[in-house]
């Protein structure tokens, strides 16, 4: 149970649906009910197998490309500061992506299962194995899944002032966690360098 919650903690963290949940109901707010749990189910579908083929071939894929898991931190973590940047100045959203396509992209990947959550379960592989990794991301797309699916509720709890206010509190979490991201990538791309300097 300690590694599941060592392990379940940092993805949820790294996912924040809570904080994806008003991008989600401002990507779908024209849409029919029927239509948005489609949209849910096909948004956790592409994150499960974005995340699960990432997990078995992300280290593969950074032999091959010769990419450091702190390169992919830094890339990661400028990507998710630029994201929450825009969210948090820009005063609007023009959001009308596809429906038959919003929930893989950008619902499914990169919202859900994006460069945070994907480094963090590389890096969680290692401490805490396959099989704690792989049960928590499912613990987290299942709760992931019930916030989407009581969107409606949670919107009308929220109001639209407190859904603007909670997304803006949300990108500026991001944006700390993208700067978290990128100084330990540089802190252990400067650590590597310094290893191979002494062998």
């Amino acid at each position: 149970m300690k590694e599941f919650i060592l392990s379940f903690i940092p993805i949820f963290v790294a996912m924040d649906a809570i904080g994806v949940l008003p991008i989600y109901m401002g990507l779908t707010e024209h849409l029919k009910k029927r239509d948005r749990d489609k949209i849910v189910v096909q948004s956790l579908l592409t994150a499960f197998i974005v995340g699960t083929v990432f997990l078995f071939l992300g280290r593969w894929i950074f032999n091959v490309l010769g990419v450091l898991v702190s390169d992919f931190k830094i890339a990661g973590g400028t990507v998710l500061l630029v994201i929450s940047l825009k969210d948090i100045i820009q005063q609007g959203k023009s959001h009308r992506v596809p429906a038959d396509t919003v929930g893989a992209v950008p619902i499914g990947t990169p919202l859900i299962t994006g460069p945070a959550v994907l480094t963090t379960m590389v890096i969680l592989l290692d401490t805490h194995g396959l099989f704690i990794t792989i049960l928590s991301f499912v613990a987290n797309l299942l709760i992931t899944w019930v916030i989407f699916f009581h969107s409606g509720t949670i919107s009308g709890f929220l109001g639209k002032a407190g859904s603007k206010a909670f997304s803006k509190i949300a990108s500026l979490l991001l944006a700390a966690i993208a700067v978290m991201m990128v100084r330990k990538g540089l802190f252990e791309t400067i650590a590597y360098f310094i290893s191979q300097n002494v062998k």
